[in-house]
């Protein structure tokens, strides 16, 4: 299962030509290695899945699962979703047989399917991907907001671990009443009213910020779960990576500083960063 608290979302490298970088992907990956996280989510929220076709995911995943040092040791957590079911089944299958810790499934974009049906691909990937799954609700980008009835129904898998943006307090109140276990767990997605958010029960972090700033990122984050107060040179700190990532674009953002490091990330595809 996938133990830990903390994980960053991780930006897809590209050239100039929008083509796809995995070297420059894998080189973010192990500087963050470097500085100690434990855990990151490739192909995933940084709202560039979508523009991945199914062979680049599968050459990424190809390209992973041949640094044995950072597959050994860090949780590796793959995104799965595709406007087609077919597609998002085909990935499933692909990583079935590689050794990443686990999916966050997600939701196609726009066409948004009934409950019924979303029940049905979700299940559908899970089964075929045997993996331990976060569940990704999010109907800003998608237009699916997934039911309390049908998250309840999903966390009865036992390779569920949880959800990503479950929704307001009231949701996830409801939705933590009809739990039949005590290891479900309420990710937070990126860190804009973070506090209000744990607060709210929410006690993971997919995190954004992270990508710059790890550690200061996650000692934050856990000190709001132990309810600890935070010092005054710390929330400057804190305050001042804010600024730097959510700023305007935060994927644009990452990426000019992660470049400016020295590490290939690159551009993003248009029409992000296209300004």
């Amino acid at each position: 299962m996938l133990t830990e608290k903390f994980h960053v979302a991780v930006p897809t490298a590209f050239h100039k030509d929008e083509s796809l970088n995995i070297q420059g992907t894998i080189s973010h990956i192990k500087d963050l290695y470097k500085q100690g996280v434990k855990s990151v989510l490739v192909s995933g929220t940084t709202g560039e899945q979508h523009s991945l076709s199914l062979q680049e995911k599968i050459e990424i995943i190809n390209r992973l699962e041949l640094e044995i040092e950072l597959i050994s040791n860090m949780e590796i957590i793959f995104g799965v979703s595709s406007i087609r079911q077919k597609e998002a089944e085909e990935l499933a299958k692909k990583i079935r047989h590689t050794k990443l810790s686990g999916i966050m499934l997600g939701y196609p974009p726009y066409v948004i399917p009934t409950q019924e049906e979303a029940l049905i691909y979700t299940k559908s990937i899970i089964h075929l991907s045997n993996k331990p799954t976060i569940l990704y609700n999010n109907p800003r980008r998608t237009g699916f907001d997934l039911s309390e009835e049908n998250i309840i129904q999903l966390s009865k898998i036992n390779l569920v671990v949880g959800i990503k943006s479950v929704g307001n307090k009231e949701k996830i109140e409801r939705v933590k009443k009809g739990l039949a276990r005590n290891d479900f767990y309420f990710y937070a997605g990126g860190e804009i009213n973070l506090e209000e958010k744990v607060s709210h029960g929410y006690d993971r972090l997919s995190s954004i910020a992270g990508n710059i700033k790890p550690s200061e990122i996650n000692q934050w984050f856990l000190e709001m779960l132990m309810k600890q107060e935070v010092g005054n040179q710390a929330s400057e700190v804190i305050e001042n990576i804010m600024e730097q990532v959510y700023q305007g674009n935060a994927i644009v953002n990452l990426k000019q500083i992660i470049n400016h490091k020295g590490i290939p990330i690159g551009i993003c595809r248009s029409p992000i960063g296209n300004i």
